[in-house]
């Protein structure tokens, strides 16, 4: 993978979403309409983390190359070279998939 030209300040995470799925577990082709979009993704770049209030920095709890779930309507969506990424706190993060 290429370097990414964006770095997220701070406690924010550079996400790209986990591709649509097309069809329902029971097999029927969903369109393009009716299929939610993941919650899920793979990280991308993170900050250097959290300024607490004396000053320290808080280290980041997620790397680049975890992938993780979201909520709903976390992050800010962007375009990067043609490219859809979302950036958003390390807080809208729920879970880091092991």
């Amino acid at each position: 993978m290429k370097k990414l030209k964006l770095r997220p300040l701070h406690d924010r995470v550079v996400v790209k979403r986990m591709e649509k799925e097309t069809t329902s577990a029971g097999g029927i082709v969903l369109p393009g309409s009716a299929s939610e979009a993941p919650q899920a993704g793979e990280v991308l770049a993170v900050g250097k983390g959290r300024i607490t209030d004396s000053g320290d920095i808080r280290a980041m709890d997620v790397k680049v190359g975890d992938k993780v779930y979201f909520s709903s309507y976390a992050g800010t969506t962007v375009k990067l070279e043609g490219e859809e990424l979302l950036i958003m706190k390390e807080d809208d993060i729920l879970a880091v998939l092991a």
